[in-house]
């Protein structure tokens, strides 16, 4: 299961980020960007996270997910598009030299103090 790792990487990052001023940090939000292509299990990444943000400023935060669509473009046509599927085809010249644009990602956006 990677999420315990991406989740211990997302804590890490995460307190790394609270201003050293504020006295008791409490954080309430982890605000998320994750790519449906990133294989993430959303309740599996909230468990993991929960057991490692015991004990920290960040226990008792709520993880909110943006999930991010895959988009690619087409090299041959200059297409771009959503792929819903495991096709890695351009609708409109039915080539299949694509470059992805978005799906992979996993990034904190913002965190929100209590």
């Amino acid at each position: 299961m990677h999420e315990m790792g991406i989740a211990e990487q997302l804590a890490q990052i995460a307190i790394d980020s609270i201003p050293a001023d504020i006295e008791n940090p409490k954080v309430e939000i982890v605000n998320l960007r994750i790519g449906k292509m990133a294989a993430i299990v959303e309740h599996s990444l909230t468990f993991c996270f929960e057991i490692i943000v015991k004990d920290t400023p960040l226990e008792g935060a709520r993880l909110e997910i943006d999930f991010v669509p895959v988009m690619v473009h087409c090299t041959g046509c200059d297409n771009e598009w959503e792929v819903e599927g495991p096709v890695f085809q351009c609708p409109n010249c039915k080539e299949g030299k694509v470059e992805m644009l978005s799906g992979r990602e996993i990034q904190i956006t913002s965190i929100e103090l209590v």
